[in-house]
């Protein structure tokens, strides 16, 4: 929707393409979609959730057997995100670089995005 010809909506670093794929063969999942809602201290947060069936309006990346969509409503925010998996001695978790950002909170959460 928001697309450039030839560009991905969204890249995965190879760690995030593995565990995608590794959640997508674990239980026959057709991918991760993953938006922005509002909520948080900063205004929006990420939301990610497992699909069963692609919804028509996704925007759909596939990179090294991972599959990510992105809900409609979330593509002018996420355009040019990408999206990293770190694994530390405390946490794991997806993490989103996003260049649209303009404020983040502490702990890393809730963005905020210009005009919000």
């Amino acid at each position: 929707m928001f697309g450039i010809p030839g560009k991905q909506a969204v890249t995965m670093t190879s760690a995030a393409a593995a565990q995608i794929a590794r959640l997508m063969a674990k239980d026959g999942h057709e991918g991760l979609r993953i938006g922005v809602k509002k909520g948080g201290c900063a205004g929006m947060e990420y939301t990610m959730e497992y699909v069963t069936q692609v919804d028509p309006h996704d925007e759909v990346v596939e990179q090294d057997g991972a599959r990510v969509m992105i809900a409609p409503m979330a593509q002018m925010f996420l355009f040019g995100t990408e999206i990293d998996y770190k694994v530390s001695l405390l946490e794991s978790g997806f993490h989103f670089i996003n260049p649209n950002v303009t404020e983040a909170c502490g702990c890393g959460e809730s963005i905020k995005f210009e005009g919000m």
